[in-house]
């Protein structure tokens, strides 16, 4: 027999638990028995005043931007809408049915203001590590360090030439906080610093994004996400934005290295990246500066096809410890050529200083 049409009746009270609703297996349930943020009212308590309306608590921002990071959730507008409607969200953000959602503009405004003048997403992060470190997941031997283009929210038709841009841009204080910032930031080895290279274009709306076409594909405006993975659980000791480009992505490593031997104490034996920190500097700072044993490719260009002398040009004489070039075979003026160069530079080149002074050598 058919049943009866359900129908919506409202009831004068009801009796609702978000705790029972919420599946044991839930990813936030699983998360949130790691998650402390009870640190976080303290590091706040000097941003607040202490008189005026209450404020929204910010661990519940926190927490929603949890969600958002967790599911994938970008827009802070849609957050807000799937906090409001979801009830696993809501129990883990510590929100009640009655409980309102609190508006999006207050993300912004708070990252702008008490969240960056306080760096309190950096002490979350950093509480993070350490609760990592409490429990046996960080060994602090080894690391590696890589880096991640991020789209920059920004549009090539919205650009124009830096020279072009700058000649327009005559007074900072009038301009747009983004384009401020970036005038904070020309020093930093991170971003105005690291390179002397200007780029073709520059974005009017975010001017320290970088143009970019390192997915060799169409070129876009990004940043470089970089990040200091310890390699026994690949747990993240530290993470640091920079411009998309090698030079900057090097100090950010550096700057990383540095922060988290300050911060945690710790200091690895050995680092791994790929060919984009293998740089000379790079080496010389991590063998001899911060004794740190890198496993970086480095570009190998001793093959040369610019007429210069390539590595294969040249044996090692161990008896008289020497190079000996086999340069007859390109005629006698070339061996004098050579030999003048070897008596030249032969008292105080080593056997590594000789590898890289041979490129200056042309051939006749």
């Amino acid at each position: 027999m058919m049943g009866p049409k359900q129908e919506a009746q409202a009831a004068l009270f009801y009796e609702f638990s978000l705790e029972d609703h919420v599946p044991q297996d839930h990813l936030l349930r699983s998360i949130d028995r790691f998650v402390d943020l009870s640190s976080i009212r303290a590091h706040l308590s000097d941003f607040y005043s202490h008189t005026g309306r209450p404020s929204i608590d910010p661990e519940l921002l926190i927490r929603m931007l949890l969600v958002g990071y967790c599911s994938g959730i970008r827009s802070e507008r849609r957050l807000c809408e799937e906090v409001h409607l979801n009830l696993a969200y809501r129990w883990f953000c510590r929100l009640d049915l009655t409980d309102r959602i609190p508006d999006h503009s207050s993300f912004s405004k708070n990252r702008h203001g008490r969240f960056r003048e306080s760096d309190l997403l950096r002490h979350v992060f950093e509480t993070t590590v350490a609760r990592c470190m409490a429990e046996g997941l960080v060994g602090g031997q080894g690391f590696a360090v890589d880096a991640s283009l991020i789209s920059a929210d920004v549009q090539k038709q919205n650009s124009s030439n830096p020279d072009d841009w700058a000649a327009r841009m005559t007074d900072p204080d009038d301009a747009p906080r983004a384009v401020r910032e970036y005038l904070d930031t020309l020093d930093d080895e991170a971003f105005g610093a690291a390179t002397t290279t200007k780029p073709k274009f520059t974005a009017h709306a975010d001017p320290a994004s970088q143009w970019t076409a390192a997915r060799k594909g169409p070129a876009f405006f990004a940043y470089s996400t970089n990040y200091l993975i310890d390699t026994d659980h690949s747990i993240i000791v530290d993470v640091d934005a920079s411009r998309s480009n090698r030079t900057a992505e090097v100090g950010a490593m550096r700057k990383m290295i540095d922060r988290t031997e300050e911060c945690f104490g710790l200091k690895p034996d050995w680092i791994a990246a790929d060919t984009a920190y293998g740089s000379s500097d790079n080496l010389v700072w991590l063998t001899t500066k911060r004794k740190i044993l890198p496993f970086i490719p480095v570009f190998d260009k001793g093959e040369r096809t610019d007429g210069t002398y390539s590595r294969s040009d040249f044996t090692w004489d161990d008896e008289n410890d020497r190079y000996k070039s086999g340069v007859a075979r390109w005629g006698w003026q070339s061996a004098l050529r050579c030999k003048a160069q070897l008596l030249r530079f032969g008292r105080r080149m080593t056997k590594s200083g000789l590898v890289l002074a041979k490129s200056s050598w042309h051939r006749s």
